[in-house]
């Protein structure tokens, strides 16, 4: 589906029950240069014995088949994304934001923090300079005997996230991450690239809403202890560090992920009740 906002045509996947006044909305936002693939299975996973929920997955403007007309920066990005949730919400959301999304996610909570319910950040990127980022070294902890048969060496070489590389996690790969990639429009990506860091605020004063902040601790993308430095802005996140996961946590740790996730999205419900009550 297409949504016209700011003079982009964005494009989106809905998921779970029609848009009403009393139906809780989870708006999704994928990294940077792939799109709603990234999300949409891992948190459909975690959907599906919840069915009261609304799911927007947002095809980011010059990624996936959303146009980037006159896109030109994150703050363009941004601009595009807030008029799309202005036209696809009519009330109160969640928000979920991977990577550059989740950057993206802390924008949207510092201009409208009323409006939303929770946040969760998975693997968000906090330091938009690459080389400014506090990261570990990219490493491999395990590789599968058969899928290197399978692929081959050179393969398995130049995939510079994966930490975890069996037949599952390839497949997956394969499937979320990689068409994403080749659908992405390489000139707005190159012009957003080079106006990558945004001049929204951030953190501006403390957010209150439930709040999920999820890590890889073997993360050579984005890392963990950027992310530590603005936890205080979040009284109410939970915030966890899995071993034997990288850039593509929810790939590699899909247990924790969904349970995780799924903690996070009882405490949203939860203060959602609380605020109707109250």
């Amino acid at each position: 589906m297409i949504v016209d906002a700011a003079g982009s045509r964005v494009h989106y996947v809905e998921r779970g029950a029609p848009a009403g006044p009393d139906v809780p909305t989870l708006v999704l936002l994928h990294g940077f240069p792939v799109d709603h693939r990234l999300v949409l299975t891992a948190f459909e996973e975690a959907f599906a014995a919840r069915h009261a929920w609304r799911r927007v997955y947002l095809d980011l403007p010059g990624m996936g088949a959303s146009a980037a007309s006159g896109v030109a920066s994150t703050d363009d990005v941004l601009a595009v994304v807030r008029a799309a949730i202005d036209e696809l919400v009519p009330g109160p959301y969640a928000v979920v934001g991977e990577s550059y999304g989740g950057y993206l996610a802390r924008g949207l909570v510092a201009a409208e923090p009323g409006r939303v319910r929770g946040a969760a950040l998975l693997c968000p990127m906090i330091v938009p300079e690459h080389d400014r980022r506090d990261v570990p070294p990219h490493q491999v902890l395990v590789c599968d005997a058969g899928l290197l048969r399978d692929v081959g060496a050179d393969a398995l070489d130049a995939d510079d996230v994966g930490v975890v590389q069996t037949p599952e996690t390839w497949r997956r790969t394969e499937a979320e991450v990689t068409p994403g990639l080749a659908a992405a429009d390489p000139e707005a990506v190159r012009r957003v690239a080079s106006r990558y860091a945004g001049t929204f605020p951030l953190e501006p004063r403390p957010y209150g809403g439930p709040t999920l902040f999820l890590l890889g601790r073997q993360d050579s993308s984005t890392g963990y202890r950027d992310a530590w430095r603005v936890l205080e802005h979040y009284p109410r996140a939970t915030f966890a560090v899995l071993d034997r996961a990288g850039h593509n946590l929810q790939i590699e740790q899909p247990e924790l992920f969904g349970a995780l996730v799924g903690e996070w999205l009882d405490r949203v419900e939860e203060a959602t009740e609380v605020a109707a009550s109250g």
